[in-house]
């Protein structure tokens, strides 16, 4: 298991990890079996999704906050009401296959961090399981 720290920039924002994860899965020789990436926060989340066009992020960004407004009535005396919603709604994990010691992704798939209360200094777990074949 692994842990990584990333830096955000912006107050809402989807970063490609797969990289990080990749390597994760490299290092730790598994041949076959599981990635499960975690998010240790509640206000950020992750999600599987389009890396090959970052208009897909910027889309996705923009409906979560058509849907969830920063600036909605909530109660949380905090003030980010929203950035706790859109980590429930796009979850705090993903798991992706390993096969052949690599993440088993579809051609355009990519693992996103998502930041909805940034900038920050944010961690994401990285935990590569073998099969039981393996």
């Amino acid at each position: 298991m692994q842990t990584i720290t990333i830096k955000t920039g912006r107050h809402s924002q989807a970063l490609d990890i797969t990289s990080q994860v990749s390597e994760c899965v490299r290092k730790n020789g598994i041949q076959n079996g599981w990635c499960q990436v975690f998010v240790k926060h509640t206000t950020a989340g992750l999600c599987v999704n389009e890396a090959a066009d970052p208009s897909v992020m910027e889309d996705l960004l923009a409906g979560l906050e058509r849907m969830v407004p920063w600036d909605g009535p909530y109660t949380h005396a905090e003030g980010n009401s929203a950035a706790h919603i859109k980590s429930v709604l796009t979850g705090s994990s993903v798991r992706v296959p390993v096969v052949d010691t690599r993440l088993n992704l579809g051609t355009w798939q990519g693992i996103f961090f998502l930041e909805f209360d940034g900038p920050r200094t944010r961690n994401f777990v990285v935990d590569v399981l073998a099969g039981v074949n393996d």
